[in-house]
């Protein structure tokens, strides 16, 4: 066994970008918008957006520039190897095939994953040991000498990917999940995933200068998002990356990239604001936004969602991700079942904004199908989403002027919505 030359810095490599389902047009739209930062001569091709990712292809850097710079994608897999299979010892020969000895060393320590939709194999886990000992067996007929294991914290990942008759491999540029940005220290419970609070705000039409607003913000995962994006902090800057450990690692691409970073002048009106009933909360948001990067003042204010106003004279945007269970009751009625604050609370919620927030759109994303009825306002437009394995939908409402006039002339109608 031979190894072969490195690949060169013009060198073509088709890519996958998984991303959480509902946000694969978001994404190919993020990664054509990324590969304009190469323009004239872009080297950056979208190809097909499938269930849960977007491939595309480009040079080895572009794949630097994708991680620094999509907010939306889970990771940046670099395709080694596709073929037919029929059973496991197919895909430990393919395995066995690829170079892994020019992507890295046997220094490095090694994570193997596999997922598969409808796969006649009946052990994935099997299937994950044959790639580990092909890749193993490499380097050891190399270099006398094999990589060692590492599920925790590994330098490389290598992913399979099987459908009914192809297997595809993949390894991983990225090394921890682009939406762990290297900012968080502080989280609530269930925090939403930063590159899902970023699709959020894509969706939502929201862009810098437009007016937002959580008022129930959290940790303010969705404010981070939407600073960073105002001025101009990519989400990749403040954490490393797999590359940077790869045997033809360019690091001059590399500081030339990150060089390109452009902060974006700011105005001294704010446009961003937030909320939350739990001044931890509060607290938890504007420690996040430091570390985040941020040194522009986003308004904070601890207030119950019901009793907000809106923090602009010029309408915007409230995108939120509405809690659910203890915070909700943090100050409710203790004498009231769960599922009456819980009701209680939706409904108050949605008075405010048919009373205050004329002219606002809403933004809601929730696990909770029912979520329109509770607040007694009709949605204009539901978005299917998926967090994790959780079906969620960004309901969107259009607050027009009257809406509580309308409502107040037809009592017995919206008592039954």
């Amino acid at each position: 066994m031979s190894v072969t030359t490195l690949p060169s810095s013009t060198t073509n490599f088709s890519y996958f970008c998984p991303c959480p389902r509902g946000l694969e047009i978001a994404l190919a739209e993020e990664i054509a918008e990324i590969a304009q930062l190469t323009a004239p001569a872009v080297t950056i091709k979208v190809h097909n957006q499938v269930p849960g990712g977007v491939h595309c292809s480009g040079l080895l850097s572009d794949s630097y520039r994708i991680n620094l710079h999509s907010r939306i994608a889970s990771r940046v897999l670099l395709r080694m190897g596709h073929r037919a299979y029929k059973n496991e010892n197919d895909i430990y020969d393919l395995a066995l095939e690829q170079e892994w000895e020019n992507w890295f060393s046997v220094e490095h320590t090694l994570r193997v994953d596999v997922t598969a939709v409808k796969s006649p194999l009946r052990s994935l886990e099997f299937t994950t040991l044959k790639i580990k000992d092909a890749i193993c067996d490499r380097f050891r007929d190399l270099f006398q000498v094999r990589p060692s294991v590492d599920t925790k914290n590994p330098d490389m990942r290598v992913v399979g990917f099987l459908d009914a008759r192809n297997f595809t491999l993949y390894l991983d540029t990225s090394g921890e999940a682009l939406f762990k940005r290297g900012w968080r220290e502080e989280t609530g419970e269930a925090p939403l995933r930063e590159n899902l609070a970023a699709g959020l705000l894509r969706t939502s039409g929201w862009k810098p200068g437009m007016v937002l607003f959580d008022p129930m913000c959290g940790s303010g995962t969705i404010l981070a998002e939407a600073a960073q994006i105002l001025a101009g902090v990519p989400p990749g800057a403040r954490r490393h990356f797999a590359f940077e450990k790869f045997q033809q690692f360019q690091s001059d691409a590399w500081a030339a990239i990150k060089g390109s970073i452009k902060p974006l002048p700011m105005s001294d009106i704010p446009t961003i604001f937030g909320s939350d009933i739990s001044g931890d909360m509060v607290a938890m948001t504007r420690h996040n936004l430091r570390c985040a990067g941020i040194l522009f003042d986003v308004p904070l204010k601890q207030i119950e969602a019901q009793e907000v106003k809106p923090p602009s004279d010029v309408p915007g945007i409230i995108l939120t991700n509405p809690p659910y269970g203890e915070r909700i009751g943090v100050r409710g009625d203790a004498a009231l079942p769960n599922e009456e604050v819980f009701n209680a609370f939706f409904s108050a919620f949605g008075d405010t904004l048919k009373q205050r927030f004329s002219g606002w759109n809403v933004f809601l994303f929730s696990g909770d199908l029912t979520l329109p009825k509770l607040l007694r306002l009709k949605e204009t437009r539901k978005t299917p989403f998926f967090n994790g394995a959780l079906e969620c939908r960004l309901f969107r409402f259009e607050m027009v002027a009257g809406y509580n006039r309308r409502e107040a002339a037809k009592p017995k109608e919206s008592a039954a919505e």
